[in-house]
C-alpha cells in the first residue's frame, strides 16, 4: 500500500477554530436587546415618593349633623279586615243569583235566592196554629172569669175552678210556643234572601242557578271580601318592640307604607294603632296590624309586601355613610383623612342605621372627612389623594 504524501493531503485549519460569521452573530445580539426591552416595558413600576409608596385614591364624606327617620322594613301580607264565606242557613234550591263574579256588592244587598215557597207555607200554618191557640185562651179566661165569681158565691166546686186557672196557664205556654213556631218561620223566610253581611268584593261563586243548597254547604256559596279599608299585618323583632311600643303609647299611631314585594315601589301608606298580645316564642316576633284606605284597591288581599315603619325621627344627630364603617377585631372603626392627607383608624360608636347612613354616638365631630370608597387597599398612615366619586379629577381637601 502506498502511503500519500504531505503535500497532497487536505489542509485543516489552524488550531481547531471555525470561521465566524459577523452578520449572524450582530444579528442575535439585536434580538435579545429588543426582547429585553420589550420585558421591561411590560414589567409594572410605582412611582417613586418621599416615602416609596404612591398616593391611594380614595373618596370621602364630611361628617354632618342631620335629622334621620327611624324606618323598619318588615316582612308583611295583606289580609282583609273582614273576609266572609257566604253559606246557606236554610235548605233549598237556588231560585235567583243576583250578583257578578267580582262585583262590588254593599252591606245589606241581596246575594242570591234561595226558593221560598216552602218556608212561606210554613209561616203561614204556624200563623194558623198561633190564631187558634189564641181564641182558646181567649175563651179559656173568659170561662175561668165566670167559675171565679161563682165560685166566692159558692156556686161550683174549688176543684173546677182551680183547673180552669190551669186550662188558661196552659194555653198561654200553647201560644208562646206557637209564637216562637211562627218567629222561626219568620226567620227561615228571612234566610231564603241571603244579604251581603259587609261591603266588598264578591269572589266566584261556587252552584250556579237550581243547584240544591244545606245548611252549612261544604265551601259555602261564594266569599265576600271586604276591600276598603284593608290591614297588613306585619312582624316585628322582639329586641325593637320597647321602642316601638313607647311610641305607640306616646303618639296612639305610628305611620306605615306598603312597598311592593320587590320593595322598589310605594304602594300606600296607613296607621298602626296596636299590636298583638303575645310574642310568638317560636320566632321571637310580635305581630302588628297596620290599616289602610285602600281608595283604589292598590292592595289585594293575601299579597306579599314590605312594610315600612315609621317609629320617629332622630333630630340633630351626626350622620356618616353607612360604607364608611367598617367591622374589625376591636369594633367599628372608619378611616379619618388628616390635613396632611394622611389616613388614619378612628374607633367609633355607631346607633340607628338605615340603607345609606349611620348614626355616630361617639368618635366623630362634626367636619370630619371619612374615606367612602378604596378602603380596601388603606393602611393607617397611609397617603391617600382625594378624588371625587364622578370625576377623574382630584379634589382639594
Amino acid at each position: 500500500m502506498t502511503t500519500p504524501s504531505p503535500a497532497s493531503a487536505p489542509s485543516m485549519p489552524e488550531h481547531g477554530k471555525t470561521r465566524r460569521h459577523p452578520v449572524a452573530f450582530t444579528l442575535v445580539l439585536l434580538g435579545l436587546l429588543l426582547g429585553l426591552i420589550i420585558l421591561w416595558r411590560l414589567l409594572p413600576h410605582k412611582k417613586a415618593t418621599g416615602t416609596g409608596h404612591a398616593a391611594q385614591a380614595v373618596a370621602v364624606a364630611e361628617v354632618a349633623a342631620g335629622d334621620i327617620p327611624v324606618i323598619y322594613q318588615l316582612l308583611g301580607t295583606v289580609v282583609p279586615i273582614a273576609n266572609v264565606t257566604i253559606t246557606p242557613r236554610v235548605n233549598g234550591y237556588i231560585a235567583r243569583i243576583e250578583y257578578q263574579e267580582g262585583q262590588h256588592v254593599n252591606a245589606g244587598d241581596e246575594l242570591e235566592l234561595i226558593d221560598p215557597r216552602p218556608y212561606e207555607a210554613a209561616l203561614t200554618q204556624a200563623q194558623g196554629a198561633l190564631a187558634a191557640d189564641r181564641a182558646q185562651l181567649e175563651k179559656a179566661r173568659i170561662d175561668n172569669g165566670r167559675y171565679q165569681r161563682l165560685l166566692t158565691q159558692n156556686s161550683t166546686a174549688a176543684m173546677t175552678a182551680k183547673d180552669q186557672q190551669l186550662l188558661v196557664k196552659q194555653l198561654e205556654g200553647q201560644v208562646k210556643s206557637d209564637e216562637g213556631n211562627v218567629r222561626t218561620a219568620q226567620l227561615n223566610l228571612m234566610y231564603c234572601h241571603i244579604i251581603a253581611p259587609v261591603t266588598g268584593r264578591i269572589g266566584i261563586r261556587a252552584l250556579d242557578l237550581g243547584n240544591y243548597v244545606t245548611i252549612g254547604q261544604s265551601g259555602g256559596l261564594a266569599v265576600l271580601t271586604q276591600m276598603q279599608p284593608i290591614s297588613v299585618i306585619f312582624t316585628l323583632p322582639q329586641n325593637t318592640l320597647p321602642g316601638v311600643w313607647d311610641e305607640i303609647r306616646q303618639h296612639d299611631v305610628l305611620t306605615v307604607e306598603a312597598w311592593d314585594s320587590d320593595n322598589l315601589q310605594r304602594l300606600a301608606t296607613g296607621t298602626v294603632r296596636a299590636l298583638d298580645s303575645q310574642i310568638n316564642t317560636a320566632t321571637g316576633t310580635v305581630r302588628l296590624r297596620g290599616i289602610f284606605p285602600n281608595k283604589t284597591e292598590e292592595l289585594f288581599p293575601n299579597e306579599f309586601v314590605n312594610a315600612h315603619l315609621h317609629v320617629k325621627t332622630l333630630k340633630h344627630v351626626l350622620l356618616v355613610p353607612g360604607i364608611s364603617v367598617q367591622v374589625g377585631p376591636n369594633g367599628t372603626f372608619t378611616y379619618v383623612v388628616d390635613k396632611d392627607l394622611r389616613v388614619r383608624v378612628q374607633p367609633v360608636k355607631t346607633g340607628y342605621a338605615n340603607d345609606t347612613q349611620t348614626v355616630i354616638l361617639s368618635g366623630l365631630k362634626a367636619g370630619d372627612k371619612v374615606v367612602t370608597d378604596g378602603i380596601s387597599h388603606l393602611k393607617p398612615g397611609a397617603r391617600v389623594t382625594i378624588v371625587a366619586r364622578d370625576r377623574s379629577t382630584p379634589s382639594a381637601l
